[in-house]
């Protein structure tokens, strides 16, 4: 079999190839398979993936959801054996492959409603060693470099790679034959919506249970000295350039998808709309960015006497139109004899619009959010409370986490950056305050920020 990924090459206009660890790949796979199933569409698969019963567990799933007739055919060398152990049906398709499609991984869907292709290409020996050199200059050189991969859900990208598929298996001794006649030219964007969404949450699932493995590695003083260093260390660029680069692909995608002459009105704005979403989120990435160069600058600012009642109804009033707007009761009460805190005035504003975003965001129509504040012994107790969609709590200790976004609720768009939070906490730590957080899915978070009082208040008393 020739290399797929050789012709995917000279497909006009060239394909946006993108350097991907395995970890993305496997999203990707998920979160293609989690719309088949939902959507129950029958398609017919062609698969060459990386050894692990990981990968075929997907194709396994998929199996279990969504009921026959469909066919999947797993490529495999002449003479191997390694599809014996799979467990979902499947025709095995030995075929001759050469040394460049020996090192290609790939995903072929084809059905009258939607068709998908993902294929990811291994470094060669020599193309690893130039890997290396072009990766020399920087701060981080990955020991294994990347994976080439390509996605497209194109009928006119993905047509030829199923008859070249095709046309290889009848030239087997096994004569199999699989009928790509007709597979849609351009996906449905309600289906390419659902993939995009899914992609992301896969992804950050998989970095929040990498990371939680890694942390549990490191020694106590380790974890310690981490939560009190907020600097910019390679870590934190490398994760920042992966979330920075996932929007441009969808956005680089959306716009391919708008050139094709098929489109149709209804498609046009939906991809306009996918456009929308993650230029939202890019800037959203690049604000956080630069809240936390602020933060880091700020090391040595001097803390100020600051009065709740001058910041907290300001920041309400401005966020009482959205409120109106999607049916939600927001009140606050802070009592004008509250004394002051030890905080910085745009910190304390800083912190109140963050906490006071989060829970419009995610509390449907006819909600309630409630702003309240109390003396609370040597500290000032803030209290954000609404009656939203919760939080899980497998995940309540990762919120504050860089990055992680808590699922969106229906018809909310998950385009914020996943650093609200994390700023807040670290806003908090520097003026010796503290947040903590009690959430039921489905009966809305409670949100706590306690302030110290400013020690001239204390001593006048």
């Amino acid at each position: 079999m020739d290399s797929l990924y050789k012709s995917i090459l000279n497909v006009e206009p060239p394909p946006q190839l993108l350097a991907v660890s395995p970890v993305t790949l496997l999203s990707l796979v998920r979160a293609t398979i989690d719309v088949l199933i939902e959507n129950q569409i029958l398609a017919t698969l062609w698969l060459k993936l990386p050894p692990g019963e990981i990968w075929h567990a997907e194709i396994q799933r998929y199996h279990n959801q969504v009921q026959p007739p469909h066919t999947t055919y797993v490529i495999v060398p002449q003479g191997g054996d390694n599809a014996d152990k799979l467990n979902f049906p499947h025709v095995t398709t030995p075929l001759k492959l050469n040394h460049q499609s020996r090192r290609e991984y790939f995903l072929a869907i084809a059905s009258s409603h939607f068709c998908g292709l993902i294929l990811a290409y291994r470094l060669g020996p020599k193309q690893r060693q130039q890997k290396l050199r072009e990766s020399a200059s920087s701060t981080t050189i990955r020991k294994k470099p990347p994976l080439v991969a390509f996605y497209s859900f194109e009928g006119r990208v993905i047509q030829p790679v199923l008859n070249s598929l095709n046309s290889a298996s009848q030239s087997t001794s096994a004569g199999l034959t699989a009928n790509f006649d007709e597979v849609p030219a351009i996906p449905e964007p309600l289906l390419l919506n659902q993939i995009l969404t899914r992609q992301i949450h896969h992804q950050e699932q998989i970095r929040s249970r990498t990371k939680l493995r890694r942390d549990r590695l490191l020694s106590r003083a380790t974890r310690a000295k981490k939560q009190t260093s907020f600097s910019l260390k390679d870590e934190f660029v490398s994760e920042l350039c992966q979330e920075l680069r996932t929007p441009l692909a969808h956005m680089k995608m959306a716009l391919s998808l708008l050139n094709s002459p098929q489109l149709k009105p209804a498609q046009k704005q939906r991809y306009l709309q996918v456009l929308s979403t993650e230029c939202d989120r890019q800037n959203s990435l690049i604000n956080g960015l630069l809240d936390l160069i602020q933060l880091e600058r700020a090391v040595q600012t001097p803390l100020e006497s600051v009065r709740l009642s001058e910041i907290v109804p300001g920041v309400v009033s401005t966020y009482q139109p959205l409120a109106t707007e999607k049916g939600i009761m927001l009140a606050y009460t802070v009592p004008e004899d509250l004394p002051p805190v030890s905080c910085v005035s745009a910190w304390l504003k800083q912190i109140v619009i963050n906490l006071l975003h989060n829970s419009i965001k995610f509390t449907p129509t006819n909600g309630q959010v409630w702003v309240r504040s109390r003396l609370q012994g040597d500290f000032v107790q803030l209290e954000f409370r609404d009656t939203g969609i919760g939080i899980a709590p497998s995940e309540i200790p990762k919120i504050f986490d860089r990055f992680y976004r808590v699922r969106p609720a229906a018809g909310e768009e998950g385009s914020g950056a996943g650093l609200g939070l994390t700023i807040v906490q670290q806003l908090l730590l520097r003026c010796g305050g503290s947040i903590s957080v009690k959430s039921r899915l489905g009966e809305g978070s409670t949100f706590n920020v306690l302030l110290p009082v400013d020690p001239a208040e204390r001593l006048g008393s």
